[in-house]
């Protein structure tokens, strides 16, 4: 999957509908807009247009376009969050559950490019009070369960090289620069993901992991 066009359209209004399959539909549509014009191109009257309602019914959804951006951002690293608890809780070897986090990690990443490029890609607005801190929360305790997995390989005495932060910093901006790409270049003549995806884990976790 790649991002969707960066491009808005102006639609036509569209009769009122049930409020939670609006509420997806604005959500969606900010997405775009967010990574196309930035926090700050993005307003209410665009996003409203794209969707096909006035301004006043989407303010009937949210209050602002902050807590648009903060439930794109939750609803997102939420999904991220589940999956690194579920795997780093399973029985079986740290290194084994470090790769099935990586491999989570860039899965979700592919799966929803707009809001990864959102959190992790595209600039935060300049006032630090815009970003929904709820957010940088989320996306902390993602890290520290991921880099809690990385301790218990180095505290066994299996990094090669570096300090358990360091590996997990190591591991993680690798495996963004995959997501990123991907998103970024849609039109690249990458190989097959699931491939790409394959060899990435294959180099770090040999590089840095003694069997």
């Amino acid at each position: 999957m790649t991002a969707v066009a960066t491009t808005t359209r102006r639609s036509a209004r569209k009769a009122k509908g049930d409020g939670h399959l609006r509420r997806a539909e604005i959500l969606e549509a900010a997405e775009r807009i967010f990574v196309a014009d930035g926090y700050e191109g993005a307003t209410i009257r665009k996003i409203a247009d794209e969707v096909g309602v006035s301004s006043t019914a989407l303010y009937m959804h949210f209050q602002d376009k902050g807590c648009i951006l903060l439930e794109i951002c939750q609803r997102t690293l939420e999904l991220l969050l589940e999956r690194n608890r579920e795997i780093a809780a399973k029985p079986v070897d740290p290194v084994v559950r470090v790769r099935m986090m990586l491999d989570a990690y860039m899965r979700w990443g592919l799966e929803h490019p707009n809001a990864y490029q959102l959190v992790y890609s595209v600039p935060r607005p300049l006032s630090a009070a815009l970003w929904p801190e709820g957010t940088v929360d989320l996306s902390t305790q993602c890290y520290e369960i991921f880099c809690g997995v990385v301790r218990e390989i180095a505290a066994s005495g299996r990094l090669r090289t570096g300090a358990a932060e360091t590996a997990a910093q190591a591991l993680w901006m690798s495996c963004h620069g995959v997501v990123a790409l991907l998103a970024a270049r849609p039109a690249f003549a990458w190989a097959d993901q699931d491939e790409l995806i394959q060899v990435t884990l294959d180099g770090l976790m040999n590089g840095l992991v003694i069997d």
